[in-house]
């Protein structure tokens, strides 16, 4: 099991979480590395609500099998609309996710910050259809906006914990999603004309 290294040598982790399949591994991980986390799942982003519910509930069944609380955000998709206007038409990991990621993890922080959680990191680095600059990039200004709180910007695809990831997600017989959450990156992957880039081009930000 990979050993990790928490900024500050800290025990106490609030892990922003978008879904089961990404956190599966890392939670695991984390309490095999003796670590306490509490999962966020802040993701307005997600739509229509009935996806949304789908994601939350395989992720409550998960986290509650681990004995590990989950604090639900609000949910509201009318914010997080305004909050990409004019990025529309982005390409996936375009400038529309960076502000997304920005979005979800801010809420993260100012909660983490708030309830004297002392670092924060997120399952958006496990999936290998996000650029990991962009996750690295608005985690560290999601926590310097939010103060009080530290940004851990671990790269959780490595390590061995993608076939973790695999086997973990067979034996829970997850939902597995086909799309990140929100109606434009569902349409990239329906249109041929925005094509989703394939995952050996994602840049990683960590060893």
């Amino acid at each position: 099991m990979l050993k990790l290294n928490v900024p500050g040598g800290e025990t106490r982790i609030l892990l922003h979480v978008c879904c089961a399949p990404c956190s599966g591994a890392i939670l695991a991980c984390m309490l095999e590395n003796g670590l306490h986390p509490t999962v966020y799942f802040s993701n307005a982003n997600i739509t229509p609500f009935a996806e949304y519910s789908h994601r939350l509930s395989e992720l409550l069944r998960y986290a509650g099998s681990l004995g590990i609380e989950t604090v639900e955000d609000s949910y509201d998709h009318a914010d997080w609309l305004t909050a990409v206007r004019g990025l529309e038409r982005e390409p996936e990991r375009g400038a529309r996710c960076l502000e997304c990621f920005r979005y979800r993890l801010l809420r993260a922080a100012r909660y983490g910050a708030a309830h004297g959680f002392p670092v924060l990191t997120t399952s958006l680095a496990a999936s290998r259809w996000k650029d990991l600059s962009q996750v690295d990039e608005a985690g560290r200004w999601a926590c310097e906006q939010a103060g009080n709180i530290r940004w851990w910007g671990q790269n959780w695809r490595k390590g061995g914990l993608q076939p973790l990831r695999a086997e973990i997600i067979r034996k829970q017989q997850f939902y597995n999603q086909t799309f990140c959450g929100c109606e434009f990156s569902a349409g990239a992957r329906r249109d041929a004309s925005c094509p989703v880039a394939a995952p050996d081009n994602v840049q990683d930000f960590r060893p």
